[in-house]
């Protein structure tokens, strides 16, 4: 049994399933921009299959069988974590979507909807963007081209927005400011891209200097 499947089952004893009835609620959640993606249901047999093969597997209550997220479409939730409420009974399962989550083709199943777009989320589609354009044309775009140019020229792009942004600053033009700073940070995006980072790493490092 693998280290994922280990906790998973430990978590499975934890949950009140007489409670609910054999099927707990389960809240899937995007690891890296806590995007909230759907909601299902898991019963013993599901949350089991999910910890073996680290894909989010749920029970389809109007076909009555397990059902693995993107087993047609191939969108599956690769599984990061999963962790219960304080009352045993609903578990947050935080995932690695592949392609969008709605069957409708939209990231979440709130797309529009009910939860509004948080600036982290928007950050996070930035992102996924950025990375999509390393393998472009680049004649197709401005971030294509520059990772055409290589590392020295994203590199030195970073380096002139930061005097831009200081500069900006200096000069208490605040609606410059925002403009170079937003600059500063795309620039920024598209350097860690080139790199293999990304800015969840750097929220890491973050949170690990504030402890």
């Amino acid at each position: 049994m693998s280290l994922k499947a280990a906790e998973v089952s430990v978590l499975s004893e934890r949950i009140d399933w007489v409670k609910v009835d054999g099927q707990v609620p389960a809240i899937v959640q995007d690891y890296q921009s806590s995007q909230v993606l759907m909601m299902g249901y898991m019963n013993k047999d599901a949350l089991s299959k999910t910890g073996e093969t680290g894909q989010v597997t749920f029970f389809s209550r109007t076909k009555q069988r397990l059902w693995t997220k993107g087993e047609t479409s191939g969108n599956v939730l690769q599984l990061v974590n999963m962790s219960l409420d304080c009352d045993n009974d609903t578990l947050l399962v935080k995932v690695n979507p592949i392609g969008p989550t709605c069957h409708t083709g939209s990231t979440s199943c709130w797309d529009g909807d009910a939860q509004q777009e948080s600036q982290m989320v928007w950050l996070h589609q930035l992102e996924q963007l950025l990375a999509a354009r390393k393998s472009a044309d680049p004649d197709s775009s401005y971030t294509a081209s520059l990772y055409a140019r290589g590392t020295k020229r994203i590199s030195q792009k970073v380096g002139e927005e930061g005097v831009e942004v200081a500069l900006a600053a200096t000069s208490g033009d605040k609606a410059e400011l925002v403009c170079e700073s937003a600059d500063l940070i795309y620039h920024l995006m598209v350097l860690l891209q080139d790199q293999g980072l990304s800015m969840n790493d750097v929220v890491n490092k973050l949170k690990e200097r504030h402890k």
